[in-house]
């Protein structure tokens, strides 16, 4: 019991005890007695309470809590709403009468570390502060990181909560976790490696809340997470999220940093299966805080290259949030003074409508072969369900451009060891396989030259109707008539370049959906899917096809259309391949040196030098000189 000692009383001196000058030692004895009642009268009724502990710091009088039901798709459910009286948060700050009972007292990160990826994790949140691939990297050659930290610290970085409340949500992201390894611990520094450090749980407790969140890692690039949060026993909707993007970002890092002028924040899609139906949609469509409660495979957010993919382990209790922002950004990159514009910001949260959170993430490449191994959960409940394949999406020429990727890769791997090689390879094997379809374009040009003097002919005997006599019609039959009497297809002309425009857009999907094409080196092309940064292909492509188109006949063609064509489409194909893929560029430049090279020698062939008569006589006729009849050969 402590000392108390009556300020008014003088202490007793160095030689005191019961002398006469420390007072009688009756009045001394009843001035204890005194004390002593005062002491344990003080004692019995201002005996200080126990401080109660965390799990009952709750007004015991308001009942639990239940997970409410979200909201309809586009508008916010109310999971976990508090009662009056409740603030539904721990108190956090010094001196709180609420500390929490589980909390960490610092805030510290683990490094979780395999053959394809580093994730940093920090307590604060549970959160993932870096999702490094090891084998991708940036325009600066440095590890590709999944997380853009500019976009992230405004709205949320990997594996953060989200609930339907804000002051809850920022809560389970602010607090500072308790973190236990499972298998081997992590060094001094906070780094281990997975598999053999196989899990990581965070455990957070107080002011009525009760949080444990688990990740487990393998070889592969897939995570599970395990989420369960309570509040006074009560389960309460809490989705994991990947609210900001990821992959190529370049576009949100500081104007001093910015190393691309390409935004590929606009070309990022929300993705998902739904009853066995995959789907995307553009980021300009996706709401924010859509919450969607259906049987989802999966979902994902995914850019030109890189997705992140939630795998829920009970599909029919899935429930889904879309995140949509917007950060204003100067509309030309290079030049941070010109006008901004919106850039799009696009995020996802999955969570269980029972409240707890079983799911799988999938963060790395759109590699077909990765995303093929990679598979929802199925019927019973085990991951053999349909594969992520389909997030590699070339649209409605999958057709064409699965089987051209298959064949680039097959090149590259068996040794041509080079994507631009391998481009140059296939297109020379395409045009080679198109040499006989040329050829029949060139008879079928040749036909038409040889009819064209009765094509004029049966014109000119029209040519005093108009437009909409409907004697015009027998002219159109006449014209058919004639064409099948002389056996001539008047589309053969146009038969390669019906076949070769589906290839083109074909490569262009490739290019556009193969992380194998990202930085894809070929002599001073550094990056096969960004443009030609000396514009030397599309120069290319400009000249070759002015020179076929120049020394190609076509007598039969108008000579402003054909100075037009001769002019007009070089410059709109490398006008529009200025500013797209180089290795489109390269595919078309090539195929466009091909075909020089093959007009050239047709035009040293009978057939060709044939033409050429004929083209040289309509030449001198209108100028008003009659040449003599040429004989072709039939």
């Amino acid at each position: 019991m402590p000392e108390i000692r009556n300020p008014n009383l003088q202490s007793p001196g160095s030689g005191g005890g019961s002398g006469g000058s420390g007072g009688d030692m009756r009045g001394t004895m009843i001035f204890a007695m005194l004390m002593l009642v005062v002491l344990l009268g003080y004692q019995y009724f201002f005996k200080p309470k126990p401080a109660p502990t965390p799990a009952a710091s709750q007004t015991q009088a308001q009942p639990a809590q239940t997970a409410g039901q979200p909201g309809q798709p586009g508008q916010p459910g109310q999971a976990g709403q508090t009662g009056p009286g409740q603030t539904g948060q721990a108190q956090l700050t010094p001196g709180s009468a609420q500390a929490p009972s589980v909390a960490a007292a610092l805030e510290t990160e683990t490094t979780i570390e395999n053959e394809q990826y580093k994730i940093v994790f920090t307590n604060r949140g549970a959160q993932v502060k870096q999702w490094i691939l090891k084998k991708y990297n940036d325009s600066a050659g440095k590890p590709l990181d999944m997380v853009q930290p500019q976009v992230a610290k405004s709205f949320g970085f990997p594996l953060s909560f989200f609930t339907y409340e804000p002051a809850l949500t920022t809560q389970l992201n602010q607090a500072l976790y308790q973190v236990s390894a499972t298998g081997a611990q992590p060094s001094a520094t906070g780094h281990a490696l997975a598999p053999e450090t196989s899990a990581l749980t965070f455990h957070y407790a107080g002011g009525g809340l009760d949080v444990v969140k688990t990740v487990r890692f393998d070889s592969s690039y897939v995570v599970t997470v395990e989420a369960e949060v309570k509040r006074n026993g009560a389960p309460v909707r809490a989705l994991i999220s990947w609210p900001a993007g990821l992959g190529d970002m370049e576009e949100f890092l500081p104007s001093s940093l910015t190393r691309s002028s390409i935004r590929t924040s606009a070309l990022s899609q929300f993705a998902w299966s739904l009853d066995g139906k995959q789907d995307s949609e553009a980021v300009t469509k996706v709401g924010n805080d859509a919450t969607f409660d259906q049987p989802y495979a999966y979902a994902a957010i995914t850019d030109l290259y890189f997705v992140s993919a939630f795998l829920p382990e009970a599909p029919e209790r899935a429930t889904v949030v879309t995140l949509h922002n917007t950060v204003d950004l100067p509309g030309d990159l290079s030049n941070p003074n010109s006008e901004k514009k919106p850039a799009h910001v696009l995020g996802l949260a999955m969570g269980d409508t029972s409240g707890d959170t079983h799911l799988r993430v999938y963060a790395g490449p759109k590699s077909m072969d990765v995303l093929a191994s990679i598979h929802a959960t199925g019927a019973d409940g085990k991951p053999n369900g349909q594969s992520l394949e389909p997030l590699i999406q070339f649209g409605w020429l999958t057709i064409i451009a699965k089987p051209l990727y298959l064949a680039l890769r097959f090149l590259y791997e068996h040794g041509v060891g080079n994507w631009g090689w391998a481009i140059i390879v296939v297109t020379v094997i395409f045009n080679l396989l198109m040499l006989p379809t040329r050829f029949m374009m060139m008879k079928s040009s040749l036909k038409m030259m040889r009819i064209q003097p009765k094509v004029d002919a049966l014109k000119k005997r029209y040519a005093h109707l108009k437009t909409t006599d409907p004697k015009k019609a027998e002219m159109n039959a006449e014209m058919m008539d004639l064409y099948k009497t002389e056996g001539v297809n008047m589309y053969g002309s146009c038969l390669p370049m019906l076949i070769q425009m589906p290839l083109f857009f074909a490569y262009f999907r490739v290019l556009q959906n193969t992380v194998e094409l990202r930085q894809a080196h070929w002599f001073w092309l550094t990056d096969l899917s960004s443009p030609d940064p000396l514009h030397i292909l599309p120069i290319i492509i400009i000249i070759t096809m002015f020179f076929t188109q120049y020394i190609t006949p076509a007598p039969g063609q108008d000579p402003a259309q054909r100075r037009m064509l001769a002019f007009m489409m070089p410059v709109m194909f490398g006008f529009m391949l200025w500013h797209y893929a180089s290795g489109l560029a390269l595919y078309w430049g090539t195929g466009n040196i091909i075909n020089l090279v093959m007009q050239l020698g047709i035009n040293q062939s009978s057939m060709g030098k044939e033409m050429h008569a004929i083209a040289a006589k309509k030449a001198l006729k209108k100028a008003g000189i009659n040449p003599k009849t040429i004989q072709g050969r039939k």
